[in-house]
């Protein structure tokens, strides 16, 4: 008799059935320590008894699987990549196949064959050792980001902000976005497509805007860190901020780069506001990314999966803050008083601290251990700070601002003097001291 080659989980079952046949263990224990139920331990054991051990062995092992593509096939895709295709890769090669020949195969199996034969070589074949550089090793180590303020669409529309998201190892733009500036909102919406694209890197890159830095290091609120930081600090991801312009080389390369190629490629588009900007980004991305992508030292990806809902991103994306609860169930935020409306929550919310959410949609919550409580807002004026502190990044994205606001505004009525009130009209002549019999006639009246 020959080998019997059997997996551990088999030799388990053979070592339990044993213990059941010679009655040293119940069935009823069996099937608990096997995963499986009596009657699934009763036709084992009469395997067992009238085969032995070897019956206990997957009946599918040694035979050929159902879903094997047949040789004939194999060879008739290769041939046709031979032919046609000699310089593609796995991916592009199984979409060519299945548009023009019709011929559907998944990319990792078309991979393994292309490997096999020799007309396509693996990962670690074709990796590329570089001399020791400032750029990092590995492809999502460092993603360095940064906000370029610049007329992009040219005299065709105002001037915008391009925020830029690109990796330090290859020089891939991982994200393009125009903004109307740097804004912590604006950068929530950029970090929410690249995560959702991408996942999530080591770390970020950038320079010392308050979006990323607390100005302030004696701040008391805020745990020394910004809203963003803190988005980040949630997502396991590290922020790092330049010590200057020059640490942070290749994003502002990249910078100059843009001002150039994107600025002549949407003029010939006809492009000239941002919602149509927005959506030629990525193609052009992509086909800069082809271009001038680098390989990095390692073919790592230290990407990690991003393993958060939808519905519990957005609570990481957002403007969180606490606020005191006063005695009449109020509470100031954003030059607003916001009223709880009453309830069994809220009437022991008085002297504690409710979670506020500010989304990037305009969406406003307000929160107690997780729960949404409802509420009422009063405005109050709406304009901006006066002599508020403005940051030159944001400068024009708050004039234009203004501006709406201001064109928005209905025009405030004429105040009228208590004599026009009275239905005083002026008959042209000076207002001055009376003289002659009119000053005799008032003095006279005067006196009486």
């Amino acid at each position: 008799m020959g080998w019997v080659v059997m997996s551990e989980r088999e030799m388990n079952r053979v070592e339990v059935l044993a213990q059941v046949d010679d009655g040293r263990l119940s069935v009823d224990n069996a099937a608990n320590m096997l995963g499986l139920t009596r009657r699934q331990v009763f036709r084992l054991r009469k395997r067992y008894r009238q085969d032995g051990a070897a019956s206990i062995r997957h009946k599918s092992r040694g035979k050929i699987p159902n879903n094997q593509i047949h040789k004939a096939k194999r060879d008739y895709a290769l041939s046709l990549i031979k032919e046609n295709y000699p310089d593609f890769g796995p991916t592009l090669a199984a979409e060519m196949l299945a548009q023009h020949h019709g011929f559907k195969v998944s990319r990792e199996t078309l991979r393994k064959w292309m490997v096999e034969d020799g007309i396509w070589l693996s990962r670690k074949q074709r990796r590329r050792f570089h001399q020791p550089r400032l750029r990092r090793e590995c492809f999502g180590e460092l993603i360095q980001i940064d906000g370029s303020d610049h007329r992009w669409f040219e005299d065709r529309a105002n001037p915008c902000t391009l925020l830029v998201f690109i990796d330090d190892a290859t020089s891939t733009l991982m994200e393009l976005r125009f903004v109307k500036s740097e804004s912590t909102f604006s950068y929530f919406e950029a970090l929410e497509s690249y995560l959702l694209e991408h996942g999530r890197p080591v770390a970020f890159y950038s320079d010392k805007h308050t979006v990323f830095r607390v100005a302030k290091e004696d701040a008391k609120a805020g745990a020394g860190m910004t809203q963003f930081g803190r988005a980040l600090n949630q997502l396991n991801v590290e922020i790092l901020c330049a010590n200057s312009s020059q640490a942070k080389g290749r994003v502002e390369r990249a910078n100059r780069t843009l001002q150039d190629r994107l600025v002549k490629e949407l003029r010939i588009a006809g492009i000239s506001d941002m919602e149509a900007g927005n959506a030629y980004l990525q193609g052009f991305k992509e086909r800069h990314n082809a271009q001038f992508a680098k390989a990095p030292t390692k073919p790592d990806n230290l990407h990690r999966a991003l393993n958060v809902e939808p519905d519990r991103l957005a609570d990481v994306l957002c403007w969180r803050e606490n606020r005191y609860v006063g005695k009449q169930l109020t509470f100031s935020y954003d030059r607003k008083r916001i009223m709880l409306e009453e309830n069994d929550i809220t009437r022991g919310l008085v002297g504690k601290y409710v979670d506020t959410y500010a989304f990037v949609d305009g969406r406003f919550e307000v929160r107690h251990k997780g729960r949404s409580l409802p509420y009422k807002i009063f405005d109050m004026d709406q304009r901006v700070t006066h002599a508020a502190i403005t940051d030159n990044k944001r400068l024009g994205a708050v004039l234009e601002h203004i501006k709406e606001l201001q064109d928005a505004a209905p025009p405030k009525p004429k105040v009228r003097t208590n004599s026009e009130k009275m239905g005083y009209k002026p008959n042209g002549r000076k207002q001055g001291r009376p003289s002659g019999s009119r000053a005799k006639k008032k003095i006279a009246h005067a006196a009486e």
